[in-house]
């Protein structure tokens, strides 16, 4: 969200309710947490027509408030109809039927619009049932008063309740989370609909002493003037309901305009309070994008009679441009058992808290909170602590540590092993509902905890003053030691001990939250990773985020101060799937950060990742999820700049970071709106922020210019190089078709013999060689095999589709699914294949068991791997296949072209002023690019190709020396590297101004030096970045020239060289 997001826009006042005078501490029932968010904004005393804005609300004369029904012209002649319905099924007496038709068309308070819509014989039923229900309340010996009554039409609905106003009625139907499910939370963007809901002024009996009245809901499909407008289009004429425009007065236009104004440049909700002249009634208008925040409508109303209000008339209104406001009408509920907080007080309250509540509007606890046992803050923190146990509660047990012990885990094979035994061996002791349902039964211990963590993180620093503070219960703040006392003393078995220790060291974990501040659009948390066991993580992360929404959870894990990697969405095809993607999140991040971190072995940045898992139900909001990862991440990386909006959070971590994000899986094109959200909260970092991005933000796309295939392509030909070989005479096979950005382009740079290609579509086979000219015209097409002109092929050529069955080969071979013929192609025996460059395909697709099916006779059938795609082959698949002769290359070195684009891509970043960024590095509207932009990509491709080389040469020559497997020494080089690059970051040699200018001399392209000098980098580029510049740059030269085991003078003279040279 943008810093400035509250701030009024074109003369309209304020969004944000002004804070209130001084609040007097009274001891209440329904009270706020313990350590409440403060809406904080500063007072003014500003005048609006004519009335003071004594508590910084805006004042509606009550003639001009809210909606004004067109008349039913047919409405007489319709009772007459009803009439004759009810009184020929005969359930109401003659003399009561006048009285209940009137009663229910001009006493209830229905407008005609719902009259001129309905039925008579949907009339009649409704009140027939309404009568019905009244006869069993007087026959009842509690005489309670109850209807609930719904007709559910496709484009309308009506739903009547009985309830007591100020309370929720968990027991009932429910109606609203019915009709948010059904009508509201609708996923086809076609069919929306707005909602009229209010209370009557009468109750089922006219009893004057009942405190139970008719909750009455409408629900109309929205007909748009315009259904397909820009989204930025805020006039009223064009994006409205047509009821909507009949309906609503001039005075509810210039509300609901000036609020979508605001909410169309807002990521979050947008929030309005109005006074109604000559009452204690309140408007409050909420505004955000649709398809945001699932389950809010009926939340916000266990919201406000949480704290003693009640609602008059609701409406929810849809817009075209995607926008949704409901508006509600608020006042003291009366009747209530406990004294209510003033008015003024209590909306206050609510308006702070709808920020959290929009982050997840139906948190696993909610029922607690809806009951009034909790608040709102304590049930949100338990639900944010219930996703962390379900990622971090040791279920490894001691059978997992004693194989580990008895294992080698700097053996790479044993590594994998151990890694796959973890994930078995988690158990589904503690299930999400099992942890959820332990949660639940301690909501003392809940309150106590959160008192803890709200006490550490709740600040108001210097020009934040707390205006206002709310009143809070006598909750005592323990200690840790206490709180581990209190949960022992409190639960039952060891089993709830376990989850609730887990609260105990969340707390403990956070070093920064934006939990606490007042606009938010999912809760974020920075932990100390510390607490991760080293027995299941022996590598230690450096910084790890926590971010929950409403639609997903997800990570970031990087392990350097200074680290890049990608963002992806993981997808769930069901529930089953989900919760095993769920169970195997962090594992997946953490396994994925890790090999980020080997690739990275020769750039600035150490390896990061973060994943993004939607939630079962959420499938279809994977941009949502997104932007509320990216935003909320923002909130802990930027300072606070606006009082009342953003306020400043409390730092344990105590430094400066920055992220540096890519694409990845169901995230290519989301990165442009990433960029440029960055810049809208003012990151002075946003150009750098993500890479991946459009060249139009000066991104360097990987797919356009071939990158990885650039770093691919130097170990193939190093490997022809090394043995003199002929690539036109090399038979090569290759996964990934012309259609992928890996595939595609190693066609387009190959020139060796291709016998086979394996894509998602099929098989594509010729033993005599496929046809080159029609391979490269689908690899710029960008087109599956399945386009390929089989005439081209030779009389022995074939191609097999997955959807194709009964399929006989040239040489009599019988196929019987295209699939299975698909899937397992790769591993059968033929002598087509010398070369094998996997370009795509699952993970794991080449194991340690399907490893020896390409194994005759001790020998490997495929004499030449190199490993293009991520995690391709398993590692103790390749160990296998080395030692049976085959030469292979692992993918964390030989694709690490892409990685090395983008490093280059942040560096130019980071380099550039805004000026020279948008003249030097983004193309224009025609996608014609700057000269400079031209000769830089040039240079990248060169650095890429050099890098590969360097680090060919360097596993050839060590493993040639030692005999050890190449796929190892590529670990033990990443290592070697990464770790004497920590080294020397920390070492004299970076504080010696001499050695440092000479290193990032030769470190940074010399376009960028030409461009810039080098002290104009020194100035712009963050510290910590040049610093890993030094570490990286020095690391990988002095591994790739003396080895990863070298002397211990080896260093010695390859730092003399270098300090001769500065001499």
């Amino acid at each position: 969200m943008d810093s400035k997001d509250l701030a009024a826009s074109d003369g309209a006042p304020t969004l944000a309710s002004k804070v209130l005078g001084k609040i007097k501490d009274e001891q209440l029932s329904r009270h706020p947490s313990p350590r409440p968010t403060h809406f904080t904004v500063p007072l003014d005393s500003n005048r609006v027509n004519g009335q003071d804005r004594h508590n910084g609300h805006r004042v509606l004369r009550s003639a001009t408030v809210g909606y004004v029904a067109p008349e039913f012209g047919g409405k007489d002649e319709q009772m007459k109809t009803v009439k004759e319905i009810i009184t020929k099924d005969n359930w109401i007496p003659s003399s009561h039927l006048d009285e209940q038709i009137s009663w229910f068309y001009n006493e209830l308070g229905i407008d005609d619009v719902y009259f001129q819509m309905e039925k008579a014989d949907v009339i009649a039923t409704i009140i027939t049932s309404m009568y019905a229900a009244k006869v069993a309340a007087h026959s009842r010996i509690d005489k309670r008063e109850e209807i609930q009554l719904d007709m559910e039409a496709v484009d309308h609905a009506i739903y009547i309740d009985t309830s007591v106003p100020g309370l929720s009625n968990l027991k009932g139907p429910r109606y609203e989370n019915r009709l948010e499910a059904k009508y509201l939370d609708h996923t086809d963007p076609d069919k929306r609909f707005r909602v009229e809901t209010f209370r009557s002024p009468v109750s089922l009996s006219n009893d004057k002493s009942s405190t139970t009245s008719l909750r009455c809901y409408f629900v109309y499909q929205c007909q748009f003037v315009d259904s397909r407008p820009d989204p930025q289009e805020t006039r009223l004429e064009v994006i409205s309901d047509r009821m909507f425009l009949t309906k609503a007065t001039k005075n509810t236009k210039l509300i609901y305009h000036d609020i979508i104004k605001l909410a169309v440049n807002r990521t979050g909700p947008v929030i309005e309070v109005f006074d109604i002249e000559g009452t204690e009634e309140k408007r409050l208008v909420v505004a955000f994008r649709s398809r945001t925040a699932r389950g809010i409508f009926s939340a916000l109303s266990d919201l406000y009679h949480y704290y003693g209000v009640t609602s008059s008339r609701k409406y929810v209104e849809q817009f075209s441009n995607g926008i949704t406001v409901m508006s509600f009408y608020l006042k003291p509920a009366a009747n209530l058992e406990t004294k209510p907080m003033p008015i003024e007080q209590s909306i206050h309250q609510i308006t702070k808290e709808i920020s959290l509540l929009y982050c997840i509007p139906q948190n696993k606890l909610h029922p607690l909170f809806a009951s009034g046992q909790l608040s709102l803050q304590e049930t949100v923190y338990g639900h944010c602590v219930w996703v962390f146990v379900q990622h971090f509660l040791n279920r490894l047990g001691t059978e997992y540590t004693s194989i580990r012990n008895a294992l080698n885990a700097t053996n790479a094979a044993h590594a994998e092993m151990l890694s796959k035994l973890k994930r078995r061996l988690r158990t589904e002791t503690f299930t999400p509902d099992y942890i959820l349902e332990i949660i639940s039964s301690y909501p003392g211990l809940v309150r106590s905890l959160y008192a803890a963590f709200a006490h550490v993180h709740l600040a108001v620093g210097a020009g934040f003053e707390r205006h206002v503070v709310a009143p809070a219960p006598s909750v005592e703040i323990l200690s840790d030691a206490h709180l581990k006392e209190k949960i022992s003393r409190e639960v039952s078995s060891e089993h709830d001990e376990m989850v609730m220790t887990a609260f105990r060291i969340f707390n403990g974990a956070v070093l920064k939250t934006n939990y606490f501040t007042p606009t938010k659009v999912a809760l974020s948390f920075r932990l100390d990773p510390t607490f991760l066991p080293e027995s299941e993580y022996p590598r230690r992360l450096y910084g790890m985020f926590l971010v929950i929404s409403s639609e997903a959870r997800g990570f970031h894990l990087r392990f350097k101060d200074v680290a890049r990697g990608g963002i992806r969405i993981v997808k769930s095809r069901s529930k089953e799937a989900f919760s095993i993607n769920a169970r195997n999140l962090f594992d997946e991040n953490y396994g994925l950060a890790s090999t980020q971190q080997r690739k990275n072995k020769d750039i600035p940045e150490g390896g990061s990742k973060g994943v993004i898992l939607l939630g079962a139900k959420e499938q279809d909001r994977a941009r949502e999820a997104f932007e509320k990862y990216i935003d909320s991440i923002l909130d802990l990386l930027l300072p606070a700049q606006t009082p009342g909006i953003k306020n400043p959070i409390v730092d344990l971590h105590d430094k400066e970071e920055i992220l540096f994000m890519g694409p990845d899986e169901n995230t290519a094109d989301l990165v442009d709106w990433a960029t440029e959200h960055a810049r809208l909260r003012g990151a002075p970092w946003w150009k750098s922020f993500f890479t991946g991005k459009s060249p139009r933000l000066g991104g360097i796309p990987h797919d356009a210019y071939g990158m990885t295939t650039l770093s691919v392509r130097e170990y193939v030909k190093g490997i022809y190089r090394k043995l003199n070989l002929d690539p036109a005479l090399v038979k090569k096979m290759q996964t990934g078709g012309p259609d992928g950005d890996l595939g595609s382009n190693e066609i387009l740079l190959s020139n060796e013999k291709y016998t086979s290609i394996v894509d998602g579509s099929g098989v594509l086979v010729d033993p005599n060689g496929i046809n080159k000219d029609e391979l490269q015209r689908l690899a710029k097409k960008r087109a599956m095999i399945s386009q390929f002109d089989v005439s081209k092929l030779s009389e022995d050529g074939y191609r097999v589709l997955c959807d194709d069955s009964n399929i006989t080969l040239p040489s009599g071979e019988f196929v019987n699914s295209g699939t299975t013929f698909r899937n397992a192609f790769h591993l059968r025996d033929s002598d087509l294949v010398d070369c094998f460059v996997p370009c795509g395909g699952r993970p794991e697709s080449i194991d340690l068991s399907t490893a020896n099916r390409i194994i005759k006779d001790g020998r490997t059938i495929i004499p030449y791997i190199v490993e293009g795609a991520n995690l391709f082959i398993t590692q103790d698949a390749k160990l296998r296949l080395e030692e049976a002769g085959c030469i292979l290359f692992k993918d964390a070195s030989a694709n690490k072209g892409g990685v090395t684009s983008s490093s280059l891509e942040v560096l130019a970043s980071l380099s550039f002023d805004d000026e020279g960024f948008e003249q030097n590095m983004c193309c224009d509207n025609q996608g014609r690019a700057p000269e400079f932009y031209k000769a830089y990509v040039k240079q990248v491709q060169e650095t890429i190709c050099g890098n590969a080389r360097l680090e060919f040469e360097a596993i050839w020559r060590e493993h040639e020396q030692t005999g050890v497997p190449r796929s190892v020494l590529s670990d033990k080089l990443s290592v070697a590297i990464t770790e004497l690059d920590e080294e020397l970051q920390k070492s004299d040699l970076w504080k010696s101004e001499k050695i440092r200018r000479s290193v990032l001399a030769d470190a940074l392209p010399k376009l960028l030096l030409d461009k810039l000098g080098l002290d104009t980098i020194i100035g712009r580029v963050p510290d910590a970045y040049l610093r890993a510049i030094f570490g990286s740059y020095l690391a990988s030269r002095f591994v790739y020239e003396f080895g990863s085991q070298p002397s211990q003078f080896a260093f010695y003279d390859f730092m003399s060289k270098r300090m001769a040279k500065v001499e």
